[in-house]
């Protein structure tokens, strides 16, 4: 089989020699044959050089879109929280509001006590409400059994009301973002009854 093979490409080097010379080639093919073999030579390498052309753009263009997405990327997390923040904006002008009320010079001291406290109570119901809308909610954790995975025991107390390990007080709320604990719960456990 290598025999034929070399026998075929002999009789293919004797035509494209042929062509080039102007002359017949071995089975009598003229100089108009080779010509038109070249021509088309040519334009398969032009097609080539077209194909190997739109390739590289389309690489180019891959390497711009993949640059572009790691850039917006970037940014999403570089601003991230900027939801968040704009909402505590708010929670922010109330505490202002409640603190130039308390240092109003005028008015009765009782009224602007009560004025402050409301307004304070109000912007607590707001910062809550900007939490919950993020999914950061407070634990419950007086009366529950204590969990070391959502509360920190800070010392027990005993306790008549309370069940032994239980929480009997909160020092600190502990809050739950999503499905994660975003802080523990700092608590005062019960160890029970008296004796």
């Amino acid at each position: 089989m290598g025999k034929k093979k070399r026998e075929e490409q002999q009789e293919r080097e004797l035509r494209e020699e042929a062509a080039r010379s102007g002359n017949l080639d071995a089975e009598g093919e003229n100089a108009q044959d080779g010509a038109e073999k070249s021509g088309e030579t040519e334009s398969l390498q032009a097609e080539l050089d077209k194909t190997k052309e739109q390739l590289l753009r389309v690489a180019a263009d891959a390497d711009n879109y993949k640059k572009r997405m790691e850039r917006e990327k970037e940014k999403m997390v570089k601003y991230a929280g900027e939801n968040i923040l704009r909402e505590l904006l708010a929670t922010v002008d109330n505490l202002e509001r409640a603190l130039e009320q308390g240092r109003a010079e005028t008015g009765d001291p009782e009224q602007k006590l009560e004025s402050m406290l409301e307004g304070i109570e109000l912007t607590y119901k707001g910062l809550l409400s900007v939490l919950e809308k993020f999914d950061v909610k407070p634990i419950d954790s007086v009366g529950q059994p204590f969990n070391p995975d959502e509360m920190d025991a800070l010392t027990m107390e005993a306790s008549d009301e309370v069940p032994a390990n239980h929480v009997l007080k909160e020092f600190a709320k502990g809050y739950r973002f999503k499905d994660r604990v975003l802080r523990h719960a700092q608590v005062v456990v019960s160890s029970g009854e008296n004796s």
